[in-house]
């Protein structure tokens, strides 16, 4: 993105000035955002809810979200995220299952969490590197596995190329 000098004095100070007119100083831009009052208040409540420091933080948040969930629905890039699933163990068939589908993505499935939540249920929680698509396809067989009661795919990024 091109900026030029605020003053076009070129005075050193930093400041630069962008064609959507944020104001460039180091690696930050300023600019401004119009919003209905009803909406700002709403989101006011949801910073101080989530112990944002200001605006400014929720709004990288929400930006870097939007950039993660791009790059695992368009880039197919390396990414990371977790498998959630809940399932009663008792169903020895269900078990043997969901084992075989993990040796057979081991290379994909980096680390597994298993939880007795009853005398019934198992929570297990999968965390997962590969290719957006492929971890997709590992998530999509194992929850859709006949017995599993609950499964939730939470995506995420490696960090790479995030500020």
């Amino acid at each position: 993105m091109y900026y030029h000098r605020v003053n076009n004095k070129g005075n050193g100070n930093g400041h630069e000035k962008g064609p959507c007119g944020g104001i460039k100083t180091d690696n930050f831009i300023r600019f401004g955002i119009s919003a209905d009052a009803r909406l700002l208040e709403n989101f006011d409540g949801l910073i101080a809810a989530k112990g944002y420091a200001n605006r400014s933080e929720a709004i990288r948040d929400l930006i870097r979200d939007q950039l993660v969930e791009l790059a695992w629905t368009k880039n197919n890039d390396i990414m990371v995220g977790t498998i959630t699933i809940v399932y009663n163990h008792e169903s020895k068939e269900l078990t043997k299952r969901l084992a075989g589908l993990q040796h057979q993505n081991h290379a994909n499935i980096i680390s597994s969490l298993h939880v007795h939540l009853d005398e019934h249920n198992c929570l297990e929680v999968l965390v997962v590197k590969g290719k957006s698509e492929k971890i997709k396809s590992i998530s999509d067989r194992l929850i859709g596995t006949k017995g599993v009661k609950h499964g939730k795919l939470t995506m995420s990024t490696n960090g790479r190329g995030l500020y």
